[in-house]
């Protein structure tokens, strides 16, 4: 089993080849841009075939980052995905970017950082995170949401922190680890999905996890002008 993983959902332009037979990262690529993702992930995902020596014909699985996320920068890297599975006539695996953060995190150091409970939160922009919580590095406890993170305060105090979202607040959230995986990473994305597909787990499918309307809109009072 040898996965391709890619995440477009935050800054983080990732992507990384995943031994599952090995159990082990075969190469990766890092890069934070959030203005940049179609520009940066095709040649990343060019330079990480490359250092591994092999093909995109030797992948036999596509694994992605379905958000929560913006959407612009989150339908980058979901095409990608999908349009390399169309090529290849291989599955297209999705798993929440939150996950792949909280993988990374509290799997650091074997588990020792985050013992019990933990939040992950990403910048969600209007001042507000996607954020969800966790009760360890594996198991999600209910599904994410955005919101702005005084309003989520109360119902955060206590536990630590992980992820770029909680660096921006760390009012809002006290107990901020920020020496622990700030941004997500493909490699912890693929290992998370290995686990779950050797466990005989189905992942969900590649559809993006929006959680609100786009940034982007219609001005009032727009005209078309297309000609008659």
């Amino acid at each position: 089993m040898l996965l391709l993983a890619l995440d477009t959902a935050t800054p983080a332009v990732t992507v990384a080849l995943y031994d599952g037979d090995g159990g082990a990262v075969v190469a990766q690529s890092n890069q934070v841009d959030a203005r940049r993702h179609g520009e940066l992930l095709l040649p990343a995902v060019d330079r990480v075939l490359g250092d591994a020596g092999v093909g995109l014909a030797s992948v036999t699985g596509i694994v992605v980052g379905v958000g929560p996320g913006p959407y612009t920068g989150l339908r980058v890297g979901l095409v990608t995905a999908a349009s390399f599975g169309e090529a290849l006539g291989v599955p297209v695996h999705g798993l929440c970017t939150l996950d792949g953060i909280a993988y990374a995190a509290g799997t650091a150091n074997g588990g020792a950082e985050l013992p019990g409970e933990f939040v992950v939160a990403t910048d969600a922009r209007r001042k507000e995170v996607y954020w969800a919580r966790y009760a360890d590095a594996r198991t999600r406890l209910g599904e994410p949401s955005v919101d702005r993170p005084a309003d989520i305060a109360e119902t955060t105090a206590g536990l630590p922190a992980v992820g770029a979202g909680a660096l921006l607040y760390p009012d809002d959230f006290g107990d901020v680890r920020a020496d622990l995986p700030q941004h997500q990473s493909a490699a912890a994305l693929a290992a998370l999905a290995a686990e779950k597909l050797a466990a005989g787990e189905e992942l969900p499918a590649p559809q993006p996890m929006y959680l609100r309307r786009p940034d982007a809109k219609v001005p009032a009072n727009y005209k078309v002008v297309t000609p008659r």
